[in-house]
């Protein structure tokens, strides 16, 4: 893991860009909305992007570039290029996490999209799969930026934790603060950590789908459900202004109707 996650020596502006999973147009559009110039050079599997940001401002994903949306190569494609040429950082999502293990010829379920996205890399050259091992392996699970000011993470993070490397951190980060049980859909059920944090860092995260981002105890959640036909949203920094632009269509359907806020979501 390249450089940690206390970056507290780099400092703003930054556009934090919630979930993508896959869908790299709409990504596209909302970086020039927000200032951002991006070409793509060459055709076919060997395609490639370059980007000019906008004056004293960078890019910060918050993981979950794959699965479930139609383009995850070209959304890696983009977010690797922005990250290499310092135009960006990014973290690791849980999805990011579940495809870095298959890459890597481990055994992992083939769901909620992951089949669709091994399919995609049938269209990617094998020097370029390289490139995602090494671009995965070496994400950080959070980011400590802006003098302390601002932290980012997948799925959260708490206090104690900014900063740290355990594996205590890298599972609330990917997952969020899980009781070890599963909800009538199947998913993992989760503690409101949000509703309990007091910390001085705002924390801007997202993996829970939400119709609405709220903040809560200095704290938001920013995944509008792109891939489910939301919106793909950022959160500029430090103006704490909020950046979306609508869903082209309906890639995946959700297994339970996105709640208007977290609060609804029922602690998830």
């Amino acid at each position: 893991m390249s450089g940690g996650p206390d970056r507290r020596g780099e400092t703003g502006a930054f556009d934090i860009i919630g979930d993508v999973h896959g869908c790299a147009d709409e990504l596209q559009v909302l970086l020039a909305q927000l200032g951002y110039d991006v070409k793509w050079e060459g055709e076919g599997p060997d395609r490639r992007c370059a980007t000019r940001t906008p004056a004293r401002r960078r890019a910060v994903f918050l993981g979950d570039y794959v699965d479930r949306g139609p383009k995850s190569f070209d959304t890696l494609r983009l977010v690797m290029s922005m990250v290499e040429s310092g135009h960006a950082l990014g973290v690791l999502g849980n999805h990011d996490a579940r495809f870095a293990r298959w890459l890597n010829g481990r055994n992992v379920q083939m769901t909620h999209g992951l089949a669709e996205t091994a399919s995609q890399l049938r269209t990617v050259p094998s020097s370029f799969r390289q490139e995602l091992k090494r671009f995965l392996d070496n994400l950080p699970y959070h980011l400590w930026l802006d003098g302390g000011e601002l932290a980012v993470a997948h799925a959260g993070i708490r206090r104690d934790m900014l900063g740290l490397t355990t594996s205590a951190t890298r599972a609330f980060c990917l997952y969020g603060d899980t009781t070890g049980e599963r909800d009538e859909f199947g998913f993992p059920v989760r503690r409101n950590w949000a509703a309990r944090y007091s910390g001085s860092s705002a924390i801007v995260y997202g993996h829970t789908p939400i119709v609405m981002p709220d903040w809560v105890n200095n704290t938001i959640c920013i995944d509008t459900g792109c891939c489910f036909g939301g919106r793909l949203t950022a959160l500029r920094w430090p103006e704490r202004e909020l950046v979306s632009v609508p869903a082209f269509d309906v890639y995946t359907t959700p297994v339970r109707p996105l709640p208007m806020t977290l609060a609804a979501a029922g602690g998830h």
